[in-house]
């Protein structure tokens, strides 16, 4: 047996940009396919509403927050069930600028392979620029419907991420998919929207935090246009939640993970191992710090973010407040420090806390995304972390706060860097990957939440699968409750790559114990592994999903 699927590299067509009409006057328009779903989705029109969100006092109080008990687990991270399921992200263009699926055949035929293979599910984004491109409340799941019912013909789950950021600009991005049209207008009406760093560079990846609470959006906050926009994606898909759709991945900044956007790939601004630069300087962050350093007696401290923090592509050695006895380690650097990382943490309280009260008692999990930084991680400030927002340096832990304030709104913790290992790093960059994953896996235990994880990058090496199941299992902090894998294309089914997913993916099942790959793969079946070895090798190669 033989399946041969010819595709391009990626699914969008970056011509196919036509918005989809929508009649003058609707209100909270949601359009979908005429297809007869297997389970009823419910269309409902969302208004406008007043969110209710958890009041926080910031950072400052996370030790003395009270934990919830977590329910719902992925599995046990106990000695009788160690499994860790295996999910594989989708293309970035699964779904198109028409609002569509994205060659759907090839698409039935790739979650075909991945069942075979004993895939648990995969992970797709729910593009905020896709989704309600056609104006505010305006809401297209059409091409978001029909691949939740492939996947559910195929018997496997599904993980949704709440995509608020733009696709494009940062490793992996393959495509372009910009924030909705009627947002960038208003961005152009009033660039301080986004986030500016000291030499007045906009970033349009994402909105910036400093108006998470300022009606600047058509007449509703940041946090209300999030929380709007997942309403509806739990009223259309409530006949879903918790049975296929079993997680919910809320985006919390720039490439859908918890930071400032400090290291900006696009037009060459930003390469590695360079230390980034602070994303303070929008009109709304820089009132906020005035009015901390006022409150605290120290207005001077609020006229501006540090001074000798360096420049993006800079070394912590090269800059004034990174090198080792910097200006970070001083009242003055813990003071901004402490600031900056809060209101991050902040931030994620407030999306957090709005997703909890919409999804609760769904069935489906809430999980939240944080970056792996891992170079220049042996410094004793940790240059590239700070100006990312996470507060970690040789004496401060940066990533309990952040698993605390996750605790609260019983969300797992979703990790990168998962695959790789401190002696494939370059010397000079002072990497620790294996560090920092340890350190975030004891952060985990101490909060009480779940760990899942990711790879940062796209890699099919027997090296890298073998460290994700040395960091699966929970012999110092936690282990993985579930592992979502970087990322579903053409490479994958290559001949030696397919072998080692397979293997991979059995292997995780069993607990992240290694065990050598049969001729057919995990379910017992030639169809996608054993008859790559005939001389049908060259097709395989064809098979084509991005």
């Amino acid at each position: 047996m033989t399946l041969t699927l010819r595709s391009s590299t990626s699914f969008i067509n970056l011509r196919d940009t036509k918005c989809l009409k929508t009649p003058v006057g609707s209100f909270g328009t949601i359009c979908f396919a005429q297809i007869k779903p297997s389970r009823g989705i419910r269309v409902k029109n969302s208004m406008t509403q007043e969110a209710e969100f958890l009041s926080t006092e910031g950072w400052r109080n996370e030790k003395r927050e009270k934990l919830h008990t977590l329910s719902g687990v992925h599995h046990n991270n106990n000695k009788d069930d160690s499994r860790v399921p295996v999910f594989v992200m989708l293309p970035l263009d699964t779904v198109t600028h028409g609002g569509h699926l994205n060659k759907p055949r090839a698409m039935n035929a790739s979650l075909m392979a991945l069942k075979s293979a004993g895939v648990e599910g995969v992970m797709v984004d729910a593009w905020w620029g896709l989704v309600e491109r056609d104006g505010p409340l305006k809401y297209n799941w059409e091409g978001y419907a029909e691949l939740v019912q492939m996947v559910q013909r195929h018997g496997l789950k599904l993980q949704v991420v709440m995509s608020f950021h733009q696709c494009g600009g940062n490793v992996g991005d393959s495509c372009s998919i910009p924030l909705p049209p009627w947002v960038l207008e208003e961005i152009s009406w009033n660039p301080d929207l986004v986030y500016t760093d000291r030499s007045g560079r906009r970033n349009p990846e994402y909105i910036s935090l400093g108006c998470d609470s300022l009606p600047v959006l058509g007449g509703r906050t940041p946090v209300q246009v999030y929380s709007d926009y997942m309403r509806s994606f739990r009223d259309s898909f409530s006949g879903y939640l918790g049975d296929v759709i079993v997680e919910i991945q809320v985006g919390l900044g720039p490439c859908g993970e918890l930071r400032y956007p400090s290291y900006p790939e696009s037009n060459g601004t930003w390469k590695f191992p360079g230390i980034g630069e602070f994303q303070s300087y929008d009109k709304y962050m820089r009132a906020s710090l005035a009015a901390t350093a006022e409150a605290v007696g120290k207005k001077d401290w609020g006229r501006s973010g540090p001074h000798d923090a360096g420049q993006y592509n800079q070394f912590p050695e090269d800059t004034g407040f990174f090198r080792r006895e910097g200006t970070w380690s001083t009242e003055y650097g813990k003071f901004f420090l402490e600031w900056y990382s809060g209101k991050l943490i902040q931030h994620g309280d407030r999306i957090l806390a709005a997703a909890e009260g919409l999804f609760q008692g769904t069935g489906a999990k809430l999980s939240g995304k944080v970056a792996g930084i891992h170079w220049h991680y042996r410094t004793r400030s940790h240059a590239a972390e700070l100006t990312a927002g996470y507060y970690n340096t040789r004496h401060h832990d940066g990533y309990l706060p952040i698993a605390r304030m996750l605790a609260k709104h019983r969300v797992i913790l979703n990790f990168t860097c998962m695959e790789m290992k401190d002696g494939e790093q370059p010397q000079h960059a002072n990497c620790s990957p294996e560090g920092l994953v340890r350190q975030v896996k004891m952060a985990t235990r101490d909060a009480g939440i779940e760990l899942a994880g990711e790879n940062a990058l796209e890699r099919y090496d027997a090296s890298a699968y073998g460290q994700v199941l040395t960091t699966s299992r929970s012999d110092s902090g936690n282990g993985l409750s579930a592992f979502t894998f970087l990322r579903m294309n053409k490479r994958l089914f290559e001949e030696e790559n397919w072998r080692q997913l397979v293997q991979f993916v059995k292997s995780m099942s069993d607990g992240g114990r290694n065990t050598k790959l049969a001729e057919s793969d995990s379910r017992g079946n030639n169809i996608y592994v054993g008859f790559i070895k005939e001389k049908n090798v060259k097709n395989i190669k064809e098979l084509a999903l991005v």
